[in-house]
């Protein structure tokens, strides 16, 4: 590990108000938690079409695709469950400073780790939202078949199964995927990051080409 005794910030030319000037909205993090098959990468999907095709500069997230790449030196222990959010949070802070709203669509089921992420981001910057969906549900729609295995005890540790899901206590908002339509999920994250001056007002109005639909499906 380096020592940090010999590590010092660079600071660039370009700052995160000159970005926020020219492109006319504030970045964020849009940190989207809860138990697989609950619609979290769905819902972030929507989201960002809604946000890209009003010209906000984003970026999505999503727990697989991390670790595929960055994380996938990483398995499912409390250990490198903790190691693999702090690495996120790190890449979404960065998302952040160059003015980009990161949509994150992770399980994140420790309350702590989600804390620290809040703290390395910024809490004036950061979103938590709580996408509740009952456990019945969410194996009942079972999308990767990993409950399946879970039950069968072919995957150890699956959050909800054979490892303990912590519900946030105070995110910046609740959507139960299991009685919204994506569409209104969506556009309740939408009036979030208005009311909170991140985006300008009626921004996502626009349907993007095909961006998602309005029925359940998540």
């Amino acid at each position: 590990m380096a020592d940090p005794a010999n590590i010092v910030w660079h600071k660039t030319t370009i700052t995160k108000a000159d970005r926020e000037a020219r492109n006319g909205h504030k970045g964020a993090v849009i940190w989207f938690t809860g138990l697989s098959g609950s619609g979290k990468s769905t819902l972030a999907n929507r989201v960002e079409s809604l946000l890209f095709a009003s010209g906000i500069r984003t970026y999505l997230l999503d727990g697989d695709n991390i670790r595929s790449g960055l994380n996938r030196d990483l398995g499912f222990s409390e250990a490198d469950r903790k190691e693999n959010i702090r690495r996120i949070s790190e890449v979404a802070g960065l998302f952040v400073d160059s003015n980009a709203i990161v949509l994150t669509a992770f399980i994140s089921p420790f309350k702590e780790d989600r804390a620290a992420a809040r703290t390395r981001v910024g809490n004036h910057e950061f979103f938590e939202i709580y996408v509740k969906c009952p456990l019945s549900v969410c194996e009942s729609r079972d999308p990767k078949g990993l409950y399946k295995k879970a039950r069968k005890g072919e995957i150890k540790n699956f959050t909800g199964i054979g490892s303990a899901y912590e519900a946030p206590e105070s995110p910046e908002l609740v959507i139960d995927t299991s009685e919204e339509t994506v569409e209104e999920s969506a556009q309740k994250v939408i009036r979030l990051l208005e009311k909170s001056g991140i985006i300008k007002e009626n921004i996502g109005q626009q349907d993007p080409a095909k961006g998602g639909n309005g029925g359940n499906g998540l």
